[in-house]
Formats: C-alpha cells, structure tokens, sequence
C-alpha cells in the first residue's frame, strides 16, 4: 500500500532513512516544508521582536484560530492556544472546585499524565476518581458505553473522556456518551490529543464542555502546538495554567478567556503560528485531500495490525470500526524489570530498535509484565514496514 507521498518520504519529511518509524502517535512528525515555515517565523520574529510581539502576534494568533476553528468544527472565539494538551487539561481542571464526595470519572485507559491530573485535583478538594474498567480485547463501542455509564452515579460531576485511547488506539463512542452523560448533568472534558487529523473532528456537534487536543500529532505541526475549546457558558470560569497579563487586563474589544491565554508570557508562537501550514501541507499529499489522508491511514493501520495478529497467531482485540490509525496488540508478557516509563521502558524494544531498526512502542498494560505493542500509520509509511515487524515478532515468538 503506497501513496504518492509515500514515493516521495525524502522530499516531505525529514525522518531518519535508516529507521522504520511506526511510532508516529507519540509526538508525531513535521513535514519539511512545515519546519521551513517556523523557521522562518522565527526569522521574523528575532528581526524585531517589539514589533512581533507588541504589534502583530495577536492578528497572527487570531488567523491561525480561524483556520483550525475551521478544521475541527467550531467557534473561533471558544478556541485557545496551548503548547499541548497536558496544559489544556490541567487549565481545566485546576480551574473547576470540586466538594468531599463528588466523583470524577476516567476509564482506565486515560494517559497516565491527564490521569495525573485527575488525581490531584481529586485529592486537593476530596473528592474521588471513579475507573470504568474497560477491557481490551473489546467487542465494540456499545461496551464502552455501557460501562462508562454504569460507573456514574448521582455523585458524578465531570468525566475525563478520551477520543482516542493512547495506549490501546481505540475511537471512543463520544457522539453517544457525551449527550447521556450530559442528560445525567455530567460535565466533560474530552482528551482529543490523537483526534484531529486521524479522525474527522466537529467539536460543536460533539458538545463536549471542554475538549483540549495536539496539533503537533496527526496534523503534523511542530511540538509545542496544542489547543483548549471551552464553550461560551463556561469561560469565565476556566483559567490558564500560567496567570500572566490578561488577569487584570481592562480589554473590552476580545474575551479575557482569549486575553489570558493568549499571554502566558514570553513564549515562541511559531509553533501554532504554523498550524495552518501544517493543514495546507497535509491536505495537498493526496489528491482526496484531509479525507483522503485519514482513509489511507486507516486502512494502512488495520492492514498492519493484520499482518502482526497472524505473526503472533492472535484474534484482532477489537472491530476495526474503533481503529483510526493507531492500532495495538496484546505481546507475550515481559520477562524484563518493570520499568519507571509508561511507554519506553521494555528492552524489546530497544532489541527491535537495535536489531532491526523499527521505532515503535511496547506500552505496560494494564500493568507490567502485561504489555501492547502498538502502530501508528502516517503517510511516509508503507506496507512493507508492518511485514518487516512482524516478522520480526514472528522470529522472537514463534
């Protein structure tokens, strides 16, 4: 399965030749053409920076809103910039007061950094994390659902919901859970951190309460480009992590939630400054455009997953219908130390690094020594990678 811009990895990408990268899902990879672009951003900026900061950045900041506003579905004005969605998730959740006794809700497949999270505001204000414990392997999205709404009770304030799970590559059911959980007046907060770029987005039609994810992962901007969406009703109540300038600002002509956030300091934009260019650039790759790109991952995805299930002799651990272009599945348990990583820390996968030069996860879960090896399809990937890696796990486990 090649795509023309599969031919063309050299020209539009900058990964190493040598290796295999199937780990796009961690922090992604910027296109050529996009990394000229910041640089030259950068350029601008140090040529005078009083001017770039203090005249322009803000016009700036509002066109690249507008163009991503634009991307994932909803309001310009409800949309603010973060460097990631760690960020986003704790301006949220440090900004909300919680009482002795509520309960907020996670699935035990939450990345462990917004489950950090989760657990210290839980602990500041007494209140307690309930888990809907989700199986993987799993049948489908209706036991997603069904479980996640079970573990809520009249206790429940907020869920912390995943769009697409990190370690296990699962799309979560969120067009049914977010209009139940909200009849049940249960606020969310989506961690969208793989969606946008994977899977089509319409923040507005989900009607999630708040809903933070990276540009820097399936759109392919630089690091350091993430976003927060808070609907109108909640803004003045949602903070930035960094209080700068904007707390006291006197501005009448914008919002203090995009004045805040806006100014967290001293900071280089040229990250999010380059969205819009990340957009354009992925868009012109296939002659389908964002759809075209979202299809051939998919399909590359559940085609190496294929390939890696009849390498090990397992049953695929969930529908394809769940996959976007992360995929996992369950290896045979560790035999090493467990490690204080969540994600790099099993020496297989230095040996399939080493040996035979594939970049790609091994994730503990749900603990050590259980573990996932998971794939990521992006377009400088191509068919022969996944063969390649499985028959190298064919050879370790056969």
């Amino acid at each position: 399965m090649n795509s023309p811009a599969t031919r063309d990895h050299s020209i539009h990408w900058t990964l190493d030749p040598d290796v295999i990268f199937l780990n796009h899902g961690s922090f992604g990879a910027c296109p050529r053409s996009v990394q000229q672009y910041q640089q030259a951003l950068r350029e601008r900026i140090e040529r005078q920076p009083v001017d770039f900061f203090v005249r322009d950045m803000e016009e700036f900041l509002d066109d690249a809103r507008r163009a991503l506003a634009a991307f994932v579905g909803c309001r310009p004005a409800d949309l603010a910039w973060v460097p990631n969605i760690t960020t986003g998730v704790n301006a949220v959740l440090r900004s909300l007061k919680f009482r002795a006794g509520d309960e907020l809700l996670v699935s035990n497949h939450e990345y462990n950094a917004c489950r950090n999270t989760l657990e210290f505001v839980a602990r500041r204000d007494g209140a307690s994390v309930v888990v809907a414990e989700l199986p993987f392997p799993i049948d489908g999205p209706e036991i997603a659902h069904e479980i996640i709404m079970d573990a809520v009770t009249e206790h429940t304030r907020l869920a912390l919901l995943d769009h697409v799970t990190s370690q296990t590559g699962l799309v979560m059911p969120l067009e049914t859970l977010i209009p139940a959980l909200r009849e049940r007046s249960v606020q969310t907060l989506v961690d969208g951190a793989h969606a946008p770029g994977m899977i089509e987005v319409d923040i507005d039609a989900l009607g999630a309460d708040y809903y933070s994810a990276n540009c820097h992962k399936w759109i392919c901007a630089p690091k350091g480009a993430g976003f927060l969406h808070v609907r109108p009703e909640h803004q003045e109540t949602i903070r930035p992590a960094v209080i700068s300038h904007g707390a006291n600002s006197r501005r009448r002509d914008r919002s203090r939630f995009l004045v805040e956030f806006d100014w967290p300091g001293t900071w280089d934009p040229s990250a999010v400054l380059s969205v819009p260019e990340a957009l354009q650039a992925m868009e012109s790759f296939l002659p389908g455009g964002w759809p075209a790109v979202r299809a051939h991952n998919h399909e590359l995805a559940v085609a190496g997953r294929r390939l890696i299930c009849e390498a090990l002799d397992v049953a695929a651990p969930c529908p394809q219908s769940m996959l976007g272009s992360l995929a996992a599945v369950p290896l045979p348990d560790s035999t090493g130390p467990e490690s204080d990583s969540p994600l790099y820390g099993d020496p297989l996968q230095t040996e399939l690094l080493e040996r035979w030069h594939i970049e790609v996860p091994l994730i503990p879960w749900p603990a050590h020594p259980k573990r996932l090896i998971r794939i990521s399809a992006q377009l400088y990937n191509e068919l022969s990678h996944y063969e390649r890696l499985a028959s190298a796990l064919h050879e370790l486990f056969s």
